[in-house]
């Protein structure tokens, strides 16, 4: 793909705007407060002015800036451009011997997962189908033509709502791929899907690498397999020995976050993980996600994932605060029904004692905190869990 089919696709999105050389994707759905985060972003020179390499020059790179949390959780954009998306998209067509892509896509375009499924299609001269989420959650399904490469991409959540509709999931099943990804599939959901006969995949990428650079094909999944999938061909990662960090390496690697200092030849990623004999990823979650309470280490996202399997709740995250007696305790926030008994068998069977919230919070779904790409914001989170609970002293 040249520069100009990438400018014209990106300008087709009516989400960009240009500031100097750098063309912003922006979300139209930012609060004041995080417009005005963009405006000053974006109004700014790169920090290292003169030493990072202009977007009209061979050496560039990076003139297409797309929003996301960084490492930090903040708003940042990584720089990325036909280079690297086309990259992704060639690998993503190897990787799952597609020769043709088309997909109904029901995600922004704003986010790296949305404009990558534009530009699969336009790389493999594909079709993109864009699909209100509301329309497809009530029913009204595209008509596609089955035994052709279609592909839908979903979230968690979308996946866990069309699953209860036994039409959806009739349409479902002529598509030839559905990546799931923006947040943990949890045991539960992923056994509803294999029980549905769905072409779910699971794989691993982020706005930084130009989304996945790991996934799993469709047989994986049917047969149980619970891994991120083998690394793509256009990625190369590997395990930090130290800390057990996922590093990753490759032609997709964005050029670095705007206004900082380009990126080198790897990226070190916030996540843990391994690879296994057989070279599938197994994500462990967040490097942060680990938490000593009453001296027994805990795994925040196995709590996490064992609480959404309950299917009791409209959201749910853990959180671990700070604890005299404890050291840390481990805290369940959660939008919708009622706090369960503290005596769930459920909760009992899959939870040791040390794993167990010490504390239930009850949130608004207005007060859910999101981040400016519409993920939860942990920081916020737990900042709010802190005000409530008022660890003893």
């Amino acid at each position: 793909m040249e520069r100009a089919e990438l400018e014209s696709l990106v300008a087709a999105t009516g989400c960009a705007e240009s500031h100097g050389d750098y063309t912003f994707l922006v979300d139209p759905h930012w609060s004041a407060s995080q417009r005005a985060a963009f405006e000053e972003i974006s109004s700014q020179l790169p920090a290292l002015g003169s030493q990072l390499p202009a977007p009209s020059s061979r050496l560039d790179q990076g003139w297409l800036c797309i929003p996301t949390g960084g490492t930090s959780g903040g708003l940042k954009f990584a720089r990325h451009d036909e280079q690297t998306l086309t990259a992704a998209a060639r690998g993503f067509a190897e990787h799952f011997k597609f020769t043709q892509i088309n997909t109904v896509d029901v995600l922004p375009p704003w986010h790296v997962s949305g404009l990558m499924a534009r530009v699969r299609c336009a790389e493999t001269q594909g079709r993109h189908l864009p699909w209100a989420w509301k329309e497809l959650e009530q029913g009204n399904f595209p008509e596609i033509t089955p035994g052709e490469p279609w592909t839908l991409s979903l979230v968690p959540t979308q996946l866990q709502r069309l699953l209860g509709q036994p039409a959806a999931v009739a349409w479902l099943r002529q598509l030839a791929l559905i990546p799931v990804g923006g947040g943990p599939v949890w045991p539960a959901l992923a056994e509803a899907a294999r029980e549905a006969e769905l072409p779910v995949i699971l794989s691993y990428g982020m706005t930084e690498t130009a989304a996945m650079v790991c996934a799993q094909r469709p047989e994986d999944f049917a047969a149980g397999d619970t891994s991120s999938g083998r690394v793509m061909p256009h990625a190369q990662i590997t395990i930090d020995d130290a800390t057990g960090a996922i590093q990753v390496a490759g032609e997709t690697l964005m050029r670095g976050y705007y206004g900082e200092a380009p990126t080198g030849p790897q990226f070190t990623t916030p996540d843990r993980g391994q690879l296994d004999a057989a070279g599938r990823l197994q994500v462990e979650g967040r490097r942060d996600d680990v938490v000593i309470t009453g001296g027994e280490k805990v795994n925040l996202r196995t709590v996490e994932e064992v609480l959404r399997g309950l299917g009791r709740f409209d959201d749910v995250a853990v959180v671990a605060l700070p604890d005299v007696e404890w050291g840390e305790v481990i805290v369940a926030c959660h939008t919708g029904p009622a706090d369960p008994a503290e005596s769930d068998p459920v909760i009992n069977a899959h939870l040791s004692r040390h794993q167990r919230p010490k504390h239930w919070l009850a949130f608004a779904a207005a007060d859910w905190p999101r981040n400016a790409q519409g993920k939860l914001n942990r920081a916020a989170l737990r900042a709010a869990a802190s005000a409530l609970v008022h660890p003893r002293r």
